[in-house]
């Protein structure tokens, strides 16, 4: 039998989303060999000044206005950045129509929609992973709390934008998280279910898998800093900075995670009927008995994704859509530079709380191969002016043969931005720099 065709590079893109992490994926898109034009639907202030990149007002959730933006402008590949549109089938609406898309179905995104889901599977196929209780009812939340006797992670059962769990010290902590879901907190009141999970030790790391139902190809390990505070102290964010490639697994230990959690999460999906194309995140906690699987993600992480792009070759488009099409077999390898990457979040001030908008943004930084700004939480105004309108405004990324050279890359461009009320950490990476 003859060997297959090499697999196209994709010339039109579609990258589904208005964040960060799109914005990261556009630019490494952009950068792809045989990619010709990347629209990006939102988009933010970012988005629309990269080179080669064009803006679509459309939502996220407006599948239809999607569908006819990827037959007028004849799509090859779509790429579907948040959760929020996986989970509510996005993906399936677009293949239905002959639309090749990076980003599991409705049915591959309850890895991340549905915790309860998720630790079942993760069971079944023998996946490393903390004990839990499932929880339908706030009287069998804590019921199950009380038989346990000790704190627990408390996890609401569905998408809650990174801030449905916590992490009790306390009793009166878990019983507080229990109660605040119950009472609606993340929108499903007295319907809510919830996830009791034992607490893990050790520290943890984001590994990512692009996976086309049947293989998958591993990028390298990341770490995210989720707390708001210098020395990782006060409330969660959605991350404050990352860096990769995370020297707590090398080479062995990512196997190790290919071996124990990846393969068997895939398997156990296949076993289910669920052909999984598109990105599979597993947030692990590295524990004295070996890695632990905190959470899936059906998408990419944010700010890792900011961190890694820059490190993707340029096969990163065709072997993406090698991914949604089920032809990673047929796909270039993708290379991967060996360079350390840092990335550093300014937020708005007030942020993980009531945060303020509406700053004009004044940045001296422009993206280019060692040093890129990536825009999250921004909008332009008719005269092109760019102003604050999230949490996380931008990330600031860089690149260099060191993780010390590389933060302060990223620092000394963070000095080139400025907005009223910017919020930023000056210790991230502290894990990896030596001053």
């Amino acid at each position: 039998m003859n060997a297959a065709a090499p697999l196209q590079s994709p010339a039109h893109v579609l990258v589904v989303g208005g964040g960060g992490r799109e914005n990261a994926l556009a630019w490494a898109l952009c950068r792809s060999a045989g990619v010709e034009a990347v629209w990006v639907a939102p988009g933010n202030g970012g988005t629309a000044e990269l080179s080669g990149c064009r803006q679509l007002p459309i939502p996220e959730s407006d599948h239809g206005a999607l569908l006819e933006a990827c037959q007028e402008h004849r799509i090859d590949l779509v790429v579907v950045g948040p959760e929020a549109p996986l989970a509510a089938g996005l993906s399936d609406r677009l293949r239905q129509q002959g639309i090749a898309v990076f980003g599991p179905g409705a049915d591959g995104a309850q890895l991340e929609a549905s915790k309860q889901w998720a630790k079942t599977l993760m069971v079944e196929a023998g996946v490393p992973t903390a004990g839990f209780w499932k929880a339908n009812s706030r009287a069998e939340a804590l019921a199950a709390l009380e038989a346990q006797g000790k704190p627990l992670v408390v996890k609401a059962d569905g998408l809650a934008a990174g801030k449905g769990v916590t992490v009790a010290e306390t009793m009166e902590e878990a019983r507080a998280a229990i109660e605040e879901i119950f009472a609606g907190r993340f929108g499903a009141g007295d319907g809510a279910s919830l996830v009791l999970e034992e607490r893990t030790h050790g520290p943890e790391v984001s590994v990512f898998a692009l996976c086309d139902g049947e293989q998958m190809v591993l990028l390298p390990p990341a770490q995210d800093h989720k707390r708001i505070g210098e020395g990782d102290t006060g409330p969660n964010t959605g991350g404050m900075g990352a860096y990769a490639p995370a020297p707590l697994l090398d080479q062995a230990g990512l196997e190790q995670v290919r071996q124990l959690v990846l393969e068997p999460t895939l398997a156990a999906l296949k076993q289910r009927g669920i052909n999984y194309r598109g990105v599979i995140y597993a947030g692990l906690m590295l524990t004295e008995s070996g890695p632990s699987v905190i959470e899936f993600n059906c998408r990419f992480g944010d700010p890792e994704c900011e961190t890694l792009m820059p490190l993707m070759g340029p096969e990163l488009a065709t072997v993406l859509l090698a991914c949604a099409r089920g032809q990673l077999h047929n796909a270039p390898s993708l290379t991967i530079s060996g360079r350390c990457s840092a990335c550093v979040i300014a937020a708005a001030q007030g942020y993980p709380g009531e945060i303020r908008k509406g700053d004009r943004i004044d940045s001296q930084l422009n993206s280019g191969d060692d040093l890129q700004l990536f825009h999250a939480g921004t909008r332009r105004d008719e005269q092109g002016h760019c102003f604050s309108s999230g949490g996380r405004v931008l990330a600031v990324v860089a690149q260099a043969e060191t993780f010390d050279d590389a933060f302060a890359r990223a620092y000394a461009g963070l000095g080139q931005v400025h907005f009223e009320g910017m919020t930023y950490r000056r210790d991230i990476g502290h894990q990896v720099r030596s001053n």
